[in-house]
């Protein structure tokens, strides 16, 4: 248990904002993806994850004819959050912290979600902000 606080502690350090011509990158494509996932997190059909992730939550919210296309939204985006987490640590010069860099993402992302979206509660259950 030490080494896991000792851990998230290191992690508080780590600078979350640090930028290099990757981490640009990423962030550029998931603002211009974001444009299109609003309507689906606004709809309840996409929901935050505590591991940073985001997910379909509710497909019956997405007609039959577009949801493949969200799918392909949520695959894309996850990948870059993915890669962002991964960069975000590399940059720091530590790649183990990945695992952690993701949780506190994760928590960023649900703090800043807006109003009438969902997330993932501590308990895998879902919650409408």
């Amino acid at each position: 248990m030490f080494a896991s606080i000792l851990l998230i502690s290191r992690v508080q350090a780590a600078n979350l904002e640090i930028n290099t011509p990757a981490i640009t990158s990423i962030k550029q494509s998931m603002q211009s993806r974001h444009a299109q996932l609003v309507e689906h997190y606004d709809s309840g059909a996409v929901g935050l994850t505590m591991d940073g992730m985001i997910t379909m939550r509710d497909a019956n919210a997405v007609p039959l004819a577009k949801r493949q296309s969200v799918n392909s939204l949520v695959s894309a985006e996850n990948q870059d959050r993915n890669a962002l987490y991964r960069e975000i640590a590399r940059a720091n010069n530590h790649p183990e912290w990945e695992s952690q860099i993701r949780s506190t993402f994760g928590q960023r992302w649900i703090n800043m979600a807006r109003p009438g979206w969902w997330y993932q509660t501590n308990h895998n259950s879902w919650a409408q902000k």
